[in-house]
């Protein structure tokens, strides 16, 4: 009896938390469109998230190119159809492996930044202070970060596979002497607008959502400093969460137009 009360308050916990973040969202798109517009912050921000996160997303997405491409090659080498590597590697790297491997990684990044520098201002009543100095905070502080990070994502995506793919090209260079030009011969023109734009347009929402709950964990965080800490920790798990059920609708709504 005790384990379904468990679950029946943890059930209720998670819904009221989706009420929340949904009211939330709506709050975001009410006061984007309002004035003031603070474009020397967001500029700020833009250049914060994606200056911080562009050599972890780099570092990865080489290590990725190059595992996919040793893990692979095998395989196919079984086959005898070796030369369709890099067609194979590029589809995989840009529709899918790109958008959620970065996504993931700036989940914990800046997701986990933002819940605990929000986290940390809601502690310690700076958020307050500017409610009474007639400062909006929301304005401030969560607009412009969710607009920050919803625009550089889709940029961290696009360098992401750039380097993702250059470390497959190296394998296939070093293991069957494959040239820099006949690599992205054969990547680009496997590649068409179908898989590149759902793929950006993914990235986005990617962005939004990493950009949202890490705000909203932060801007309502627990008082202490646990609640902190318990901010960035959620944020970053809830956000995961969240970008897997992103990428399953997207992936869906894409089919649905590939069939039509």
């Amino acid at each position: 009896m005790l384990v379904y009360t468990n679950i029946g308050a943890q059930l209720k916990s998670f819904f009221i938390e989706i009420g929340e973040l949904s009211y939330f969202t709506i709050r975001f798109f009410k006061e984007v469109l309002k004035r003031p517009f603070e474009f020397k912050e967001l500029i700020r921000q833009c250049y914060n998230m994606g200056n911080r996160s562009l050599l972890l997303v780099g570092i990865t997405g080489f290590i990725i190119g190059l595992v996919l491409t040793l893990q692979t090659r095998p395989t196919l080498m079984e086959f005898g159809a070796v030369s369709w590597m890099p067609s194979m590697v590029g589809i995989s790297i840009v529709r899918e492996i790109g958008p959620i491997i970065t996504a993931l990684v700036c989940a914990g990044r800046i997701g986990s930044g933002i819940g605990a520098e929000l986290g940390s201002m809601r502690v310690t009543e700076q958020i307050d202070a500017m409610e009474v100095s007639g400062t909006n905070p929301f304005k401030y502080l969560v607009v412009t970060r969710v607009l920050a990070v919803t625009l550089m994502l889709p940029l961290l995506v696009i360098v992401g596979d750039a380097i993702a793919l250059f470390g497959s090209y190296l394998v296939e260079n070093i293991k069957g002497n494959v040239s820099f030009m006949l690599y992205f011969n054969q990547v680009f023109d496997s590649l068409e607008f179908g898989d590149i734009i759902p793929a950006t347009v993914k990235s986005f929402f990617f962005g939004l959502a990493i950009g949202l709950v890490g705000c909203f964990k932060g801007y309502y965080c627990e008082k202490g400093t646990a609640g902190v800490g318990k901010a960035a920790n959620s944020a970053v798990v809830f956000t995961s969460l969240l970008l897997f059920i992103i990428d399953f609708i997207a992936v869906f709504v894409t089919d649905i137009f590939y069939d039509l």
